[in-house]
């Protein structure tokens, strides 16, 4: 059988078994355990990046398995898909490889991109600031020069991973002499490096990842600390996002996905009244209602990764923001579905999905909101008057 274009191929296929049978050698006891003790999925985070899942499109010449975005978020969706989603993976391999892939120098490529193939090293993305919100046009933290160095002044809000990375990819304002605030660009900051601080930001949602706010106090950085060119301006900070809205799709589809075996099979063998509840149509029905949500969430977010990695960025745009919305709504409605189908059991710990509850949610929020995809839609798609 041929490969035709709405399916994957047999390389990605086996790539996904493969996945899977690591990812639920793990599986949700082992990450939730992690959650709760305040620890980190180390072990599943490296194994995977020592059998090379985590560089699978990190390019080849970088020890990385020369695949595209698609083949990433296969492996992003069945970690998720197992109950042991990798938020990292969002960030590190996704966002951070693959501006430092398409701008970075060639000593910036050889620092950091064998790092990101084999785990060894992780890097998280930092944008959001409070005072900015969605309106990447008004970042308030500052880049300016000082001889040949650069000097990093602000702070940034809800980043990810922060405690367990080498280094953080930060977007900042150029500032000149004179205060005059100028395009963006992307900085490298070490975690360690002097003045750079961080706190964590207290979540009721169960994951080893934390959330932290940034502290920039006047950190000096070295100049080749900036990656790409001071005046491509959002232009290069959006190459990253795209790729972040195709794994934030994986990433929903996948916990959807973990949603949904839970409530079938608990439907299949759960019996009240002589038969088994699945047969009722008021549990049956939501049910399938997901299963369809899901499947075309999914169709979307592998049409979006091919658009992206066949080069079209325009393109690729809309199809990840319609992936990421669909993706986010599938996993907010069947986690929703399938406590409603357990019941009481539905948030018994037992069972796995009460914590699921707020990480479901979160896709309708983050990495941009619903009604932000919404307006992107209404403009871009339909060419209606641009709301804000």
């Amino acid at each position: 059988m041929s490969d035709i274009g709405f399916t994957e191929t047999r390389e990605r296929t086996a790539l996904r078994a493969a996945v899977r049978e690591l990812a639920n050698r793990y599986g949700r006891d082992y990450f939730t355990a992690k959650a709760r003790a305040g620890e980190k999925t180390t072990e599943m985070w490296a194994e995977a990046g020592k059998l090379g899942y985590l560089g699978v499109a990190v390019p080849e010449e970088y020890g990385g398995g020369g695949g595209g975005i698609g083949d990433l978020a296969a492996v992003c969706e069945e970690f998720a898909a197992a109950g042991a989603p990798m938020l990292l993976m969002v960030v590190s391999p996704a966002i951070c490889a693959t501006v430092i892939t398409r701008f970075g120098t060639e000593a910036q490529k050889q620092r950091w991109l064998p790092g990101f193939a084999d785990g060894t090293k992780k890097m998280a993305f930092s944008i959001t600031e409070p005072d900015a919100g969605s309106n990447s046009h008004r970042l308030a933290t500052s880049i300016r020069r000082d001889g040949e160095e650069w000097v990093l002044s602000g702070g940034k809000y809800y980043i990810s991973g922060v405690d367990e990375c080498d280094a953080v990819l930060v977007v900042a304002r150029h500032v000149d002499e004179n205060g005059q605030r100028l395009l963006p660009s992307l900085m490298i900051v070490p975690t360690d490096a002097p003045g750079f601080t961080y706190q964590p930001i207290a979540m009721d949602i169960v994951s080893p990842e934390k959330q932290f706010t940034l502290f920039f106090d006047d950190v000096r950085l070295p100049a080749d600390a900036l990656l790409g060119s001071t005046e491509a301006g959002l232009a290069q900070v959006f190459a990253g996002l795209n790729p972040e809205r195709i794994m934030a799709a994986s990433f929903s589809t996948g916990i959807a996905r973990f949603a949904m075996d839970k409530a079938t099979d608990y439907a299949r063998n759960r019996q009240v009244w002589d038969t088994p509840i699945g047969a009722h149509q008021g549990l049956a029905h939501p049910l399938a209602q997901c299963a369809i949500q899901i499947e075309l969430a999914r169709l979307m977010t592998q049409k979006a990764a091919a658009l992206y990695d066949a080069g079209l960025d325009r393109e690729s745009g809309e199809a990840a923001n319609m992936a990421k919305y669909a993706a986010a709504e599938a996993a907010a409605t069947t986690v929703d579905q399938a406590i409603q189908v357990h019941g009481g059991n539905g948030l018994a710990s037992e069972y796995g999905l009460g914590a699921l509850l707020a990480a479901s949610r979160v896709g309708r929020i983050a990495p941009v909101s619903k009604e932000m995809i919404l307006n992107y839609v209404a403009q871009h798609t339909l060419k209606l008057p641009r709301s804000y």
